[in-house]
C-alpha cells in the first residue's frame, strides 16, 4: 500500500506484481498480454513502440514475433502527427493493441506527454491506423526517479518501475503496476511455486490463485527487500519533502549545468560540447535532470566518450557513456543510420565496449544525471572538470559571480532541507546574456607544437604497398630497454636480454594479486602495488619479491599445479583464467604490506593454452594466440622519441618537469625502442627484431594508471589530461604486439641493442597536418 500511496492510487485501481527488475516486468507483459496473432478471423494485434525506448522495451518484439504479432516502431514526430479518431466502423473492434512509450527518455531526459495515455486509450490519438482497442504501457523507470507520477490522473495500463532508481536500493527488485481493468485479461502459461491454487502432477489440471499478484509472482519473492521498501519511501519523503521537491531540485541543477555547458566556447568561438536535447531546459514538466552530450575539440570534431570517461574518473566524477541501452534515440541524435550500426558491428564495436569512434564518427555519447542527493557543488565540480580539461589554465574556474547567482524558494519549516544547511532549495534564474558576459573571457586553446620534423620523414616515404622502413640516411631503430612485470600491476623488472616464450616474455605477468573475493587487484584500486619489486633469478629458479620495510620473500618458478596447490578460476578483464594459489606465507606477506587481505596467485601452466586466448585479426597461421595475465596482447611497445615529444608538452603544464625515465616507467611497456621519428610506430603493421616476427595488433588506449608515480605510488591526474590534450581526440600511446609461437626447441632471446625492422601499413595516405590530431601525432 505504501508503493501505491507513493503513486497516488489505491489497490482498487492497481495491482503490484513484484519482479526482479524493470526488464523482468516488461518481459512479463510481452508474454501475458492477450495478443491476437495474424491469420485469425479477427483483426490481429499490434505492438507499437516509440523509437526512443529502452532496449528492454524494444526487446519485447522478439516475444511478439514468436506469437505471430506484428511490431511497429514509431518516432515521436509520427505520434504527434498521428490521425485522431478511427472511422466509425472500426471503433467497435475489440482487438487489443499495446502502445509503449517512456514517461522520460533515459537518453536525453525528454519528458513525453502523460496526456497521451488517455488520448490513446480513448481513441483521440492513434499511434498507427489499426482497428481495435489500445492499451498503454508507460515505462516509468527513469521518470519516477526524480518526478512525481499520479496514477489517479494518468491511468496507464502497465507501469514497470525499478526501486533502486528511486532511492538507490535494492538493485534486484522491481515491480509491475497493472491496471485492474486489464489484469483479468492477462494470460499466463508457466506456473511456479506459490502461483497455483491447485494442480495435479499426473494430469493436465491447474487452477491459478485468485490474486493477480500471487498468480504472476513465481517462486519466492525477495521478501526482505520488499520489507525495506517502506523505509526507503519514508526516508525519501522525510529527507526531501516529496517528489515535487526532488523534481524542482534536480531540474534546477540540470538547468544550471546545461546553461553553462551550452555557452562554453573555445578561443575561436567553437563550442566545447554538443548537447543532444529535444527541449531548451525551460521547464521541469518537459525536461528531466539528464544532460547528454559529446565533447568537441577546437575544430568541432568529437572526442571519444571513452576518453572523456577516463578523464572524469580522475576527477572522481562518474558518467555514463555509450548509447545507454537506447539505440533509437542514439541514432536520431547522433545521426547514425541503420547501415552505420551494422558497419560499426563489423568494425568490432558492440554495445558496452569502449570503441567510441569509427571512421572519426562517434558511436555514442556521454550522459550525466542528477538525483535527490546531488548538490550544487556536484554541478560545479563537473563544470570545472570540463573547463580544466578543455580550456586554458587561466580559465579553469567558473566565474564566482556566475556560479553563485542563485535565487531560492523557501521550503516549509517542518521539512529538512536537501543540504541541511538552510531552508532553501536552489532554483536557478540566469539569463543567456549574463552567461555570455561572464564567459566571454578570451580562451587560449592548448596547442602542442611538435618537434621540427626531418626533411625525409618516414611519413613521406610511405608508399601504397607495405615495404620495410629503410629510410635514406635515417638512423637505425634499436631496442633501448626491455622490461617484464612478473606480478601484474607490480613494479617492472628491467633486463638487458630475456627469453621469449609462447605467451610473451618468459614469466611476464604470470602472477597477480587478488583480493579476498578472488578479484584481480590493479594499481587503479591499490596504487601501492607499484612499490612491490619482483625479480626473476633464472639460475636459482625463483622469483624474489621485495618492498620497503618488508623482508624479501621468494616464490619458486616451478609449477606447483600437481602438488598441494589448489587450482581455481579467476578473471582478467573478462577473460577467464585457470590459476593456483601461492600459499599462506606469500598471502600473509602481501596482506601485511598492502594492509588488506589478499593473495598471490599464478596462472596454471597446463591450462595456459586453453584458459586465456585472444582472437587476433591478421595473424595468418594461428587462430588463437595464448596470453598470460595481460589485458590485451603479449607485448607493449613504446618509442623514446614519442616519450620526448610528450615530455615537452607535459612539462609545460607541470610545476616540476618529469624525467624521461619516470615517464617510461609510467607507460609500463615491455619493449622500449629508439626511433628517429616520434609516433612513427603508429604507422607500422609488423616488425622484426632479430629472428622474431611481431604483428602490430593496435594502439594502446591509456587509462589512469599512467597518472601513478611508479616510484612513490602518488597520483597526478595532469598526466592523462596532458596526454589527452597532446594527442587531440585520443589517449593512445604505444602499440600492442603479438608473435607466433615458436616451433623451435631452442628459446628465442630478445636483447637490448637489437635492430628493429618495421613494415608499414598498406595504403597509408599521408596528408599535411590540418587537424589537432594529425598535428599531435607527429
Amino acid at each position: 500500500f505504501r508503493i501505491l500511496q507513493h503513486f497516488h492510487t489505491t489497490a482498487e485501481d492497481y495491482t503490484i506484481i513484484f519482479t526482479s527488475g524493470c526488464t523482468a516486468a516488461l518481459k512479463l507483459i510481452a508474454e501475458s498480454f492477450p495478443w491476437i496473432p495474424e491469420g485469425t478471423k479477427q483483426p490481429s494485434s499490434r505492438f507499437c513502440y516509440l523509437t526512443d525506448n529502452h532496449t528492454s522495451v524494444v526487446g519485447m518484439r522478439r516475444v511478439t514475433a514468436s506469437m505471430n504479432v506484428l511490431s511497429v516502431p514509431v518516432t515521436p514526430q509520427e505520434v504527434l502527427l498521428a490521425e485522431s479518431r478511427l472511422p466509425a466502423e472500426e471503433q467497435n473492434c475489440t482487438t487489443p493493441h499495446l502502445f509503449s512509450y517512456p514517461a522520460q527518455s533515459n537518453f536525453s531526459g525528454t519528458k513525453y506527454p502523460l496526456s497521451w495515455i488517455q488520448d490513446i486509450k480513448s481513441g483521440k490519438l492513434c499511434p498507427i491506423k489499426a482497428p481495435g482497442k489500445w492499451f498503454v504501457l508507460l515505462d516509468a523507470a527513469s521518470y519516477v526517479s526524480s518526478s512525481p507520477l499520479d496514477l489517479g490522473v494518468h491511468q496507464a495500463d502497465f507501469i514497470p518501475i525499478s526501486f533502486y532508481k528511486i532511492f538507490g536500493f535494492p538493485t534486484g527488485l522491481g515491480a509491475l503496476l497493472v491496471n485492474n481493468r486489464i489484469a483479468p485479461l492477462l494470460r499466463k502459461t508457466y506456473f511456479g511455486g506459490g502461483t497455483a491454487a491447485a494442480y495435479l502432477a499426473g494430469e493436465d489440471f491447474y487452477f491459478p490463485r485468485k490474486s493477480i499478484a500471487e498468480r504472476f509472482e513465481d517462486g519466492t519473492v525477495s521478501f526482505l527487500d520488499i520489507i525495506a521498501l517502506k523505509h526507503g519511501f519514508d526516508v525519501l519523503e522525510k529527507l526531501t519533502g516529496g517528489m515535487e521537491k526532488i523534481k524542482q531540485h534536480t531540474f534546477a541543477l540540470a538547468h544550471y549545468t546545461y546553461t553553462v555547458l551550452s555557452n562554453l566556447k573555445y578561443a575561436n568561438g567553437a563550442p566545447v560540447v554538443r548537447i543532444y536535447n529535444d527541449t531548451d531546459f525551460s521547464s521541469p514538466d518537459v525536461q528531466g535532470p539528464i544532460i547528454n552530450f559529446n565533447v568537441l575539440d577546437e575544430n568541432g570534431d568529437v572526442l571519444g566518450f571513452s576518453q572523456v570517461d577516463k578523464m572524469a574518473s580522475l576527477h572522481n566524477i562518474h558518467v555514463r557513456t555509450g548509447c545507454f541501452c537506447n539505440t533509437g534515440a542514439c541514432q536520431i541524435h547522433l545521426d547514425i543510420s541503420n547501415e552505420d550500426i551494422q558497419r560499426n558491428l563489423q568494425a568490432g564495436h558492440v554495445c558496452g565496449d569502449d570503441i567510441d569512434l569509427v571512421d572519426g564518427r562517434p558511436t555514442g555519447s556521454v550522459r550525466i544525471s542528477f538525483g535527490y542527493m546531488s548538490s550544487f557543488e556536484d554541478a560545479q565540480t563537473f563544470l570545472n572538470f570540463i573547463i580544466a580539461t578543455r580550456l586554458s589554465k587561466s580559465d579553469t574556474e567558473i566565474p564566482v559571480k556566475f556560479l553563485t547567482k542563485l535565487t531560492t524558494e523557501p521550503v516549509p519549516d517542518d521539512l529538512p532541507s536537501f543540504n541541511n544547511a538552510d531552508k532553501f532549495s536552489p532554483v536557478l534564474q540566469i539569463s543567456d546574456e549574463e552567461l555570455r558576459s561572464n564567459l566571454s573571457v578570451t580562451k587560449t586553446a592548448v596547442n602542442w607544437q611538435p618537434l621540427e620534423t626531418k626533411a625525409e620523414s618516414i611519413r613521406a616515404a610511405v608508399s601504397e604497398t607495405a615495404v620495410p622502413t629503410c629510410r635514406k640516411g635515417g638512423k637505425p631503430i634499436t631496442v633501448a630497454n626491455i622490461y617484464l612485470y612478473p606480478i601484474k600491476s607490480c613494479s617492472a623488472f628491467e633486463v638487458t636480454e630475456w627469453p621469449v616464450g609462447n605467451q610473451g616474455f618468459l614469466y611476464d605477468r604470470n602472477w597477480m594479486v587478488v583480493n579476498q573475493n578472488g578479484v584481480c587487484m590493479t594499481q587503479k584500486q591499490e596504487p601501492r602495488l607499484c612499490l612491490i619489486n619482483p625479480s626473476i633469478d633464472l639460475k636459482q629458479k625463483i622469483m624474489v619479491i621485495q618492498a620497503e620495510g618488508m623482508d624479501p620473500i621468494s616464490v619458486s618458478l616451478e609449477d606447483n599445479t600437481e602438488k598441494e596447490a589448489m587450482v581455481c578460476e579467476s578473471k582478467v578483464c573478462s577473460h577467464r583464467v585457470k590459476t593456483y594459489d601461492c600459499g599462506e606465507r606469500t598471502a600473509g606477506w602481501f596482506s601485511v604490506f598492502l594492509g588488506r587481505p589478499c593473495r598471490l596467485i599464478r596462472q596454471s601452466s597446463d591450462m595456459k593454452s586453453k584458459s586465456h586466448q585472444k582472437n587476433t585479426k591478421g595473424l595468418s597461421s594461428a587462430k588463437n594466440i595464448s596470453l598470460s595475465l595481460v589485458n590485451e596482447a603479449q607485448y607493449l611497445l613504446i618509442n623514446v622519441a614519442s616519450i620526448l615529444q610528450l615530455k615537452e608538452h607535459i612539462s609545460a603544464r607541470l610545476e616540476k618537469p618529469l624525467e624521461i625515465e619516470e615517464l617510461i616507467q609510467r607507460f609500463r611497456a615491455n619493449i622500449v625502442i629508439s626511433a628517429p621519428e616520434s609516433f612513427e610506430e603508429e604507422e607500422w603493421a609488423e616488425i622484426s627484431i632479430g629472428a622474431l616476427q611481431f604483428q602490430v595488433v593496435g594502439p594502446c588506449s591509456r587509462c589512469q594508471i599512467i597518472c601513478i608515480d611508479q616510484q612513490s605510488g602518488e597520483r597526478n591526474k595532469e598526466i592523462l589530461q596532458s596526454l589527452s590534450a597532446a594527442r587531440g581526440r585520443k589517449t593512445n600511446f604505444g602499440i600492442y604486439l603479438m608473435n607466433q609461437p615458436s616451433h623451435s626447441s631452442f628459446s628465442d632471446i630478445l636483447s637490448v641493442g637489437s635492430q628493429v625492422l618495421p613494415v608499414l601499413k598498406e595504403n597509408t595516405e599521408i596528408q599535411p597536418p590540418t587537424s589537432s590530431e594529425e598535428k599531435y601525432s607527429g
